[in-house]
């Protein structure tokens, strides 16, 4: 079958995989986009960890941290000029502390919220449209209360995180781990079934198992796919600044992990994150 070249440069982005295996695993897939990847996936050319979606959008995040509540909030402008603007800076700061403090359930919500001028968080945003003549979007937020800890890298990677202890030097040190790391689950116990599910299946379907006996593949796939997922729970990471103990090591019976959430400026959209994580880590060690 024939596929544009645009296709073909989709799934190069989406993967990493070279041209002539792009091609033809669309060619072996006939044109289907998922399977395509799936494919590459169990070739051994797409690791599991090529993060599918790239990113796009400037802008900031920023968080706000005071009596036991804290938020962080991801803002969006059209160029990084503006991202870099004082004052654009300033009106996330504003939003991340109107949604610290008054604990908005939505955007929506958070858009109605007052600020500190007066006006409205949705008003606000307006006034500096106008201003700055850039369209200016409130994307996300989350807020937590408790014992909080949060970690901003150069406004493209922001931490926020909930523990049981107000250590507030393991708290930072946890938050740093966590920019630079990116887990996606405190533990194990948070890992859905289905993302379980679906890693036992890709490993099941590589080509290196194809000729070993059913019994010896299954312990063979079982021993990755506990080793992708340990690298995907926080507790069970090399803490970065001591790769020679786990994060659970060092915060054993000082302190809990109770919930975090790191964000990336644009996740989802397209650019890849692998410069930000490099920053961080050449900023820790």
């Amino acid at each position: 079958m024939t596929f544009s070249a645009a296709q073909v440069k989709e799934l190069r982005e989406k993967t990493g995989a070279g041209m002539m295996d792009a091609k033809k695993a669309l060619v072996e897939n006939n044109g289907d986009m998922e399977k395509a990847m799936e494919y590459l996936r169990q070739k051994g050319i797409a690791s599991a960890d090529k993060k599918m979606d790239r990113i796009a959008a400037e802008g900031v995040i920023a968080s706000y941290v005071a009596g036991g509540v804290g938020a962080m909030v991801e803002i969006n402008c059209e160029t990084d000029f503006v991202a870099k603007n004082e004052e654009f800076k300033a009106l996330a700061d504003e939003i991340a502390k109107v949604a610290a403090e008054t604990n908005p359930a939505s955007v929506e919500e958070l858009n109605g919220k007052k600020t500190s001028t007066g006006s409205t968080v949705e008003e606000f945003i307006k006034e500096k449209i106008s201003k700055i003549g850039e369209k200016i979007t409130l994307r996300r937020f989350v807020r937590y209360e408790g014992n909080i800890g949060t970690y901003i890298h150069n406004s493209k990677i922001g931490v926020l995180l909930n523990a049981s202890s107000n250590d507030e030097v393991m708290l930072k040190d946890i938050c740093l781990h966590i920019a630079s790391s990116a887990p996606e689950f405190v533990s194990r116990a948070e890992i859905p079934a289905s993302v379980i599910e679906e890693e036992t299946r890709i490993e099941m379907g590589k080509e290196d198992l194809a000729n070993k006996p059913e019994q010896i593949r299954g312990k063979i796939v079982e021993g990755r796919v506990n080793k992708l997922m340990a690298q995907r729970c926080l507790l069970e990471q090399p803490f970065v600044k001591d790769p020679n103990q786990t994060v659970q090591q060092l915060i054993s019976g000082k302190m809990e992990i109770k919930s975090f959430t790191r964000y990336m400026l644009g996740e989802g959209l397209e650019k890849r994150q692998d410069n930000f994580v490099e920053e961080v880590m050449s900023q820790i060690k």
